[in-house]
C-alpha cells in the first residue's frame, strides 16, 4: 500500500520559514550547520508530532496520543563540492508548537536523529509494500523514555496494525530501525532495562533492508 505524509498547516511552515531568517533563532546552538550554507535553506520532509501520554502501554491507547506540534527536517540545497544536489543535504531539523497564534517554532537541532530519520522514512516506505493497508507517517515523542520514534500510523485499521521504528540512538534494549508492533515496543518500553537486554538477545527477525542510509537530543 502507500505512506502518507500530510501536509502540514500553513502557520506551521511559516514560523520555520521566519525562524530560517531570524538572527536570534540562527544563534542556537543546534543551528551551527544553518549560518554557513552552500545553497538554499529549503524545509523539507514535514512530520506531525506526538506527545506519548505517561502510562501508555497498548496499542489502542496510543491512538489518543495528542500532536503537540510539526518537525522539519532542513536541507542545504547545494553540496559543498559546489554543485547542485538533487533533493539537497539534511543539515538540521527545526520544530514547531502549538500556539494562539496557529503554530510558533520551538527550536533548531542536530545531532543523529536528523539522519536517523531519514533513514526510517526510507525503511517505511518499503515497509507498507507489503502492508495491506494505507500507513501515515508521524513522529512519536516519548520524553518519559528519552527516545522518539517513527510512527506508521494504520489508515482505517485498527491500531493493532500501528508500527513504531525507533530513532538511533534507542533506550537500552531496544533496537534502533526494527519496525516493532506498536503494542509490543510499548509495553517493551515499561519493562525494566535488565528484561529487555535479555528478550534482545535473541536474535531479531531481520529489518528490512534500507537502500541508502543518510535525529532534540533524545525526543527533541
Amino acid at each position: 500500500m502507500t505512506l502518507q505524509t500530510p501536509q502540514p498547516p500553513p502557520s506551521a511552515l511559516r514560523a520555520v520559514l521566519a525562524a530560517l531568517t531570524s538572527p536570534a533563532a540562527l544563534r542556537q546552538s543546534g543551528a551551527a550547520a544553518l549560518l554557513s550554507p552552500t545553497g538554499r535553506l529549503v524545509p523539507a520532509h514535514p512530520l506531525a508530532v506526538h506527545q506519548l501520554p505517561p502510562g501508555t502501554t497498548t496499542a489502542r491507547a496510543l491512538a489518543a496520543a495528542p500532536r503537540s506540534g510539526w518537525r522539519f527536517l532542513v536541507k542545504d540545497t547545494l553540496a559543498k563540492g559546489g554543485s547542485v544536489e538533487p533533493g539537497g543535504a539534511v543539515v538540521a531539523a527545526a520544530e514547531v508548537m502549538k500556539s494562539a497564534e496557529g503554530h510558533s517554532f520551538a527550536h533548531f537541532a542536530a545531532g543523529p536523529y536528523l539522519d536517523s530519520t531519514m533513514q526510517a522514512l526510507d525503511q517505511a516506505w518499503q515497509l507498507v509494500q507489503a502492508q495491506r493497508t494505507s500507513h501515515q507517517a508521524r513522529l512519536l515523542s516519548m520524553p518519559g523514555h528519552y527516545a522518539t520514534a517513527l510512527w506508521l500510523h494504520g489508515i482505517d485499521a485498527t491500531p493493532d496494525d500501528d508500527l513504531l521504528i525507533p530513532l538511533a540512538p534507542a533506550p537500552l534494549g531496544i533496537t534502533a530501525h526494527r519496525a516493532y508492533p506498536a503494542g509490543e515496543l510499548l509495553a517493551l518500553l515499561t519493562r525494566p532495562s535488565a528484561a529487555r537486554d535479555t528478550d534482545t538477545a535473541a536474535p531479531a527477525a531481520p529489518a528490512a533492508p534500507v537502500s541508502t542510509p543518510l535525529a532534540p537530543v533524545p525526543a527533541f
